[in-house]
């Protein structure tokens, strides 16, 4: 009959085993090799949450103008996250997965699921990252906020709001 000391000592025999075996496989693979990140579902699925609570009335009012303005700035941050070092994309590729993994968007973001998420709760979040306290969860709203802002403004169409006139012909 297995007592009570018996079976805690067997589960933290069990742990250090684990735990040293999870040590040398790292030893011996080495470090992960790192790759370029695309943007996936769930990383997608976070960006289109995301941009209209940053972009708010630069976007389109509505309706299939709205849409193809947020999948477009949506596409812009691929195309920057691609010009970033392997190991930001690897930084970005983290933080999208944390967003996109239900624990961890509740824990760190309030949020229920980003496709039944209002801007008022994405706002909420965003805000509360600005101003956290953690200087990761501050750069890790920077590093949202600064890919958004640049796929946005790196389109032809929002050129206008903001008066540029685009590049000099002379130099394209």
């Amino acid at each position: 009959m297995t007592n009570r000391r018996t079976f805690l000592k067997a589960g933290v025999l069990g742990a250090l085993v684990l735990a040293a075996g999870g040590a040398v496989y790292r030893k011996v693979q080495g470090p992960p090799a790192l790759a370029p990140y695309r943007l996936d579902g769930g990383a997608r699925t976070v960006l289109t949450a995301i941009v209209p609570a940053i972009l708010g009335p630069m976007l389109p009012a509505g309706g299939a103008d709205r849409a193809a303005a947020i999948a477009r700035t949506v596409d812009g941050v691929q195309g920057a996250v691609a010009t970033l070092p392997l190991v930001t994309q690897k930084e970005i590729q983290d933080l999208f997965g944390l967003l996109s993994l239900a624990p961890a968007r509740r824990l760190l973001a309030g949020v229920p699921a980003w496709e039944e998420a209002s801007a008022d709760q994405v706002s909420a979040f965003l805000q509360g990252w600005r101003t956290h306290r953690l200087g990761l969860l501050r750069g890790a709203y920077a590093a949202l906020h600064d890919l958004v802002l640049g796929a946005w403004y790196a389109q032809p169409d929002a050129w206008a709001a903001i008066g540029y006139p685009g590049p000099i012909k002379e130099l394209s």
